[in-house]
């Protein structure tokens, strides 16, 4: 085959696989948003490589969790905020949204924040403006984009991860230390151990992937016209579709996640810096890829400022996007992405006003890289509760049929809960 044809070939290849990726990859780039970037940073420079077994640990348990949360959109056509207002109490049903709603809201005000700290490592703009003019963009690309152009908008602004693999494996690394380190768990009973293993989790296994991914799931059956008065009509070959996309979005997340916790042990922890105090310390673990150019300084704060705006455009639409999903669900409001604002009031009022108080918490005196790693603790804690009724949903047999989980789902399931509830408990009793 000619070369010319070999290239037209390869790229068809590409765009057919790129397109029959969905909502696990864009959940799983979502989930090294901003606050992840900086809890691992901050990882790996405060413990060097002594935290980056959780990557590799921690794939087949997150894998599971988006598994069921995406299977229980699938298979009932409702969000899960939905599901738990059809089957559980009130009680209940509140207390689920109004978690996810706080922790999402809190999160939001983190990246924007820090959205506007990196962008302040590039151009001498006042913070307050910075945060403004990106609190503006976020809506208007949510609420005036419709969802096929937006999705496609979520998927390339994923490859902003890149630049953290190219530059660890441009680094002089200790291999074999690190391949150690990668499989053999180092635990340490201390309240800054478990305080940042516990943002780590919170940051890997989050609340706002749960509800995002199961209603991006229903978003998908309705653009493929897989809804018949309401309901789903799929099948087995749609579960391993799903399963598909989703294992590769929780691979490429936790791969991308080890390397930022590598790239902050080797960099910053072996050259003396152990806390990451703001957007410029964690630019500098970007400092070898460009290391040989001119203005090496310089070209580090754009990649890293680059990334940290792209992954924030790309996460506080889906932070806010699954708290109005939860929200709408709960009181029966229209809620789609492919909705105009005339027809889903509610749906986007709850995306513009978490947004808006996300964006008023960056008015109160933290700093926005500190907020990142206490967000992802917030979430670490605030998932728990979440996890519980997850696992119950998805083993039904009432709610889920042919479709429930099998024992091993409910292993990684269970096995996530309680090690989840475990590090939170333990980081109570340290403090």
């Amino acid at each position: 085959m000619p070369s010319k044809h070999k290239t037209k070939f390869l790229l068809r290849r590409i765009r057919k696989l790129f397109g029959l990726l969905g909502p696990g990859i864009t959940t799983g780039a979502a989930d090294d948003d901003p606050s992840g970037i900086a809890t691992y940073s901050q990882t790996g420079a405060q413990f060097g490589y002594g935290q980056l077994w959780t990557a590799l640990y921690m794939l087949p348990f997150m894998t599971a969790v988006q598994e069921a949360c995406a299977r229980i959109g699938l298979v009932t056509g409702k969000g899960i905020a939905a599901v738990i207002k059809e089957h559980y109490s009130r009680k209940v049903l509140y207390s689920v949204v109004g978690l996810v709603v706080v922790a999402n809201t809190i999160n939001i005000g983190a990246d924007i924040g820090a959205m506007a700290a990196a962008a302040q490592l590039l151009i001498p703009v006042h913070f307050v403006v910075l945060t403004l003019l990106f609190t503006a963009l976020i809506l208007t690309l949510e609420i005036f984009t419709n969802y096929r152009t937006y999705s496609k908008i979520l998927k390339w602004l994923a490859l902003t991860l890149l630049a953290y693999p190219i530059t660890a494996f441009i680094v002089d690394q200790p291999w074999p230390t690190v391949l150690k380190a990668t499989v053999v768990p180092h635990f340490e009973f201390s309240f800054d151990f478990l305080f940042i293993i516990t943002g780590v989790f919170g940051t890997t296994i989050t609340p706002y992937m749960f509800f995002w991914q199961a209603s991006q799931e229903v978003e998908e059956e309705k653009a493929k016209g897989l809804m018949r008065d309401g309901k789903p009509r799929i099948g087995w070959p749609h579960i391993h579709a799903m399963r598909k996309d989703n294992n590769v979005g929780m691979i490429i997340s936790e791969f991308t996640t080890w390397c930022i916790l590598l790239v902050g042990a080797t960099v910053l922890h072996n050259s003396g810096v152990t806390d990451v105090k703001n957007a410029a310390d964690a630019a500098k673990a970007l400092e070898p890829l460009v290391h040989s150019f001119p203005n090496s300084g310089y070209l580090a704060k754009l990649i890293f400022s680059v990334g940290i705006i792209g992954l924030g455009l790309l996460a506080v639409p889906v932070l806010s996007g699954s708290a109005a999903y939860a929200v709408s669900e709960a009181f029966n409001w229209n809620a789609s992405l492919n909705l105009k604002l005339r027809k889903a009031h509610g749906f986007y009022g709850v995306i513009t006003i978490s947004t808006l108080i996300g964006l008023i918490i960056n008015f109160i005196g933290i700093d926005p890289v500190k907020a990142l790693v206490y967000t992802a603790v917030i979430n670490g804690i605030a998932a728990v509760p979440l996890l519980f009724l997850i696992v119950k949903i998805a083993a039904s047999d009432k709610i889920m049929g042919e479709y429930k989980s099998r024992w091993l789902s409910k292993f990684f399931l269970w096995a996530t809960f309680f090690i989840m509830g475990a590090a939170a408990v333990a980081l109570f009793f340290t403090i």
